[in-house]
């Protein structure tokens, strides 16, 4: 079974998804932060495939993504980062994202074949076309048993939203507004009245809330409404700011499982 699919099937709760531009904030980065993160228990890791024209990423990860470049990152080195550590992960699920162009130039049968063989549960790709997935893709997606995830936002219509249920794979990415990415200062009641109309559809798949997730708090307040959370921009800021990026890591990842107020009682 995808290694994605049975998390969702053993795991309905609290489901922490974690994101980092692959490459950042050095060239050989990838491996020791999918090692940590997994160490840390982190249930899914979605790794960035940095990108020159991201269309929704805000200026934090937009700026990882640049760096990522100019240390030279590309599709084939990362291939060979991912296939080098998979075997040592013992916890985590990984995801790609990305952009469709980014699968066109490296060619999309090789692409999906080599996310396959390297140990890829899943792919987000949000320019992706769903006409286009469904007529071309998917029959291949079935054979290699690869996830896929569409983005939802709160202008999503409902006859859109069950054709994306239709077609995902994994877990719906409900993107908690419409805007880039980057963290928000509180949940309000747009946002609370679009969660809740999305609990109504009873949809099939699983979902996580992502864009302006970024601590305990808003975590937290995901989880109430999904199955779970994405965190990026403010686990990059946290790859940027550490001294030492394990104990980095150690602490974003317990700073988003437990408030301080939990913490000053334990």
């Amino acid at each position: 079974m995808n290694k994605l699919i049975e998390l969702f099937k053993n795991k309905e709760r609290d489901i922490l998804n974690i994101y980092f531009t692959a490459g950042y904030p050095k060239l050989d980065s990838t491996g020791h932060i999918l090692k940590r993160l997994d160490q840390n228990k982190v249930d899914i890791i979605e790794i960035g495939m940095p990108y020159s024209d991201p269309l929704a990423d805000g200026p934090t990860i937009q700026a990882s993504g640049a760096k990522a470049l100019e240390n030279g990152m590309h599709l084939d080195l990362l291939f060979q980062q991912i296939d080098s550590i998979r075997p040592s992960l013992k916890h985590a699920s990984l995801i790609l994202m990305g952009y469709y162009n980014q699968v066109l130039q490296f060619g999309p049968q090789k692409f999906f074949r080599q996310c396959k063989a390297v140990g890829i549960d899943g792919l987000i790709l949000p320019d992706l076309p769903l006409h286009e997935y469904e007529s071309e893709y998917k029959d291949l997606f079935d054979e290699l048993d690869l996830g896929i995830s569409f983005l939802i936002t709160p202008q999503t219509p409902d006859t859109r939203i069950k054709k994306i249920d239709k077609l995902s794979k994994g877990f719906i990415y409900m993107v908690s507004s419409a805007s880039i990415t980057g963290a928000q200062k509180e949940v309000n009641d747009i946002q609370l009245d679009y969660y809740k109309r999305i609990n109504a559809l009873e949809l099939n798949n699983p979902r996580l809330i992502g864009f302006g997730i970024s601590d305990n708090k808003s975590f937290k307040t995901a989880c109430q409404y999904a199955q779970g959370a994405i965190i990026g921009s403010a686990f990059i800021r946290a790859l940027s700011d550490a001294q030492n990026l394990e104990l980095g890591i150690d602490n974003f990842v317990k700073n988003i499982r437990v408030s301080d107020l939990e913490a000053k009682s334990i």
